[in-house]
């Protein structure tokens, strides 16, 4: 135990000292070794171990301040001289013992020049180690030139000599070069290289994007664009564009002729990939798929059909697909199917394109909610919870006789935590998000009842999600619809909520209907969340209506979709 005991101290101080000093002591021990032994071995002479010692003391700032800015340079600069010094008079005493001739006893000094000017580099300075090597140099070549033989020949003039500093240069200078790379690839498997070739796409795509046919890319868009290219091929009556959406279904980017005018009777298009049709078979397959039924669910089937699914393959991915139909029998035979195949094929890449940005912009939009929702939360919520506490110790020493502070603070108190539960709920609507599995409605619901019940509104849910919606558009109607409900539950002063959510895709309704006292024109409060909603609805082609309620209140509604509904009833 007493041994243990006196070692902890010395634990402690290892433990203190970073991994790479140990290292430098550690390399430039075992090379001041070597070059002992191999400066015996050549001359037999102790007395030459001095420059063993000299390179030992001339180290020390190296290792004791490797980053020292002045100490640290300095100390390899004297390390690198003394090499020199050393090789002319080491070569010197190996002729004289005539163990090594002509000058080659400067090896066995020679290999230490390594050490400091690889330290140099590992120091991230590569211009000293350049400077280093060129007075190594110049230091052997002035050696070589003052050390005169005892034939009465410079040392610089023989062979041996020159070869040996030639070879130390040369192999110092590979070492250098060595180090620098492997540097290098360190430092490049430490950057985080997944953030690096981010922003190296998205510049890019930056700049593809603004070349392209209207700067879009907004996969709606793509859609409607390839239905058109396929119009005048295929003729179809009936037609649509799908896309992945997760969970074994997709979701309908656009569409033409599927509507009937009562919105009750409105068919859809089948997006179970576990279904027994067209469309999920040519997902599977990849292979243009020929199907003499309809590819619609509730579709009333009176005579034949041709249908033809052709999958958008990008690379070795099906990204989407491309629906077409028409009464009658052999509508698609195969030189049309191969037109209609040629004419959508270029659409996968573009269609792939939009949809990967579509994703990258929204995981980006999420984080930026998420991280204000945090510095909200551990910022001015917290600071106006502390004020809350220091208004109830206010009040709890407040002498007898003042009634009159006692109910500013009151008041003070009852607005503290308003203004506490108004943050809490914009909280929750920053972190509030469409689940990929539970849907628009859930997500709507989940904000109205919370909602509704902070402000003690009754709260009427009428829900119907027939399918799923592209992530972008039920991102921005949840936005929509909670604005509209944050100004019923600030603004309305009312009694009760009704929210309609209806997805039938691609047709979406949220509908937020209040008994309050309505919008008047003079009013001014809620007009810039008003506008937040026509910009939202305006960016994914959908429609914003704001009206009076029979007999008080407001209704604010907002559909998706509708446009192609007016078309199919022209196509009919």
């Amino acid at each position: 135990m007493p041994s243990t005991t006196a070692e902890r101290p010395k634990r402690r101080l290892l433990r203190r000292i970073p991994a790479s000093q140990l290292i430098a002591v550690a390399v430039r021990g075992t090379m001041l070794l070597l070059v002992g032994v191999l400066i015996m071995a050549a001359t037999k002479d102790w007395s030459e171990l001095r420059w063993v010692a000299l390179l030992a003391l001339a180290g020390l700032p190296g290792v004791l301040t490797p980053r020292h800015q002045v100490l640290a340079p300095l100390g390899r600069f004297a390390e690198t001289v003394l090499v020199g010094l050393g090789a002319s008079a080491v070569a010197l005493a190996a002729d004289q013992m005539y163990s090594l001739s002509d000058g080659a006893g400067a090896s066995a000094i020679l290999p230490y020049l390594a050490v400091p000017i690889t330290a140099a580099m590992l120091n991230h300075r590569p211009l000293e180690s350049a400077g280093l090597l060129s007075a190594a140099a110049l230091t052997l070549a002035v050696a070589g030139w003052l050390t005169v033989l005892p034939d009465g020949t410079r040392q610089l003039s023989h062979f041996g000599y020159l070869a040996a500093c030639a070879q130390w240069l040369i192999l110092a200078a590979v070492g250098t070069i060595t180090t620098g790379a492997m540097q290098r690839a360190a430092l490049i498997r430490r950057t985080p290289q997944p953030y690096a070739e981010a922003t190296r796409l998205l510049t890019q795509l930056r700049q593809v994007a603004r070349q392209l046919p209207g700067a879009t890319l907004d996969p709606g868009s793509i859609a409607e664009h390839l239905l058109e290219e396929l119009r005048p091929i295929g003729r179809p009556q009936r037609a649509a564009v799908l896309a992945a959406s997760g969970a074994g279904r997709l979701v309908v980017l656009a569409q033409f002729g599927v509507e009937a005018d009562d919105t009750s009777t409105r068919a859809a298009w089948e997006t179970s990939l576990d279904a027994d049709s067209a469309i999920a078979d040519a997902w599977a397959s990849q292979q243009p798929q020929l199907s003499g039924r309809s590819q619609l669910r509730s579709f009333d089937q009176t005579g034949p059909v041709s249908a033809v699914v052709v999958p958008l393959i990008a690379g070795v991915r099906t990204v989407g697909l491309v629906a077409l139909e028409r009464d009658g029998t052999n509508g698609y035979p195969p030189a049309l199917t191969g037109r209609i195949v040629s004419a959508a094929t270029p659409a996968a890449l573009r269609l792939e394109a939009a949809l990967l940005f579509e994703e990258v912009r929204s995981i980006a939009t999420n984080e930026e909610r998420q991280r204000l929702a945090r510095e909200i939360h551990d910022g001015v919520a917290q600071e106006l919870v502390m004020i809350g506490y220091g208004v109830d110790n206010a009040q709890a020493t407040l002498p007898e006789g003042a009634e009159d502070t006692a109910e500013e603070l009151r008041v003070l108190r009852a607005e503290i935590t308003r203004v506490i539960t108004e943050l809490r709920l914009s909280l929750f609507e920053l972190r509030s998000e469409v689940d990929r599995h539970g849907g628009l409605t859930a997500a709507i619901a989940e904000f109205a009842r919370i909602s509704g019940n902070q402000a003690g509104l009754k709260v009427n849910l009428s829900l119907d999600e027939a399918g799923r919606l592209p992530a972008s558009i039920e991102s921005e109607l949840l936005r929509i619809a909670q604005e509209a409900i944050t100004n019923a539950r600030k603004h309305a002063n009312a009694a009760n909520l009704w929210v309609t959510c209806t997805v039938d895709p691609p047709y979406g309704l949220i509908e937020v209907s209040d008994d309050g006292r309505g919008i008047p024109d003079e009013r001014t409060d809620g007009r810039y969340g008003l506008a937040i909603m026509a910009e939202r609805a305006e960016r994914i082609r959908g429609r914003l209506e704001i009206r009076p309620r029979d007999p008080v209140g407001t209704t604010v509604a907002v559909v998706v979709g509708g446009s192609s509904r007016q078309e199919g009833r022209a196509t009919r």
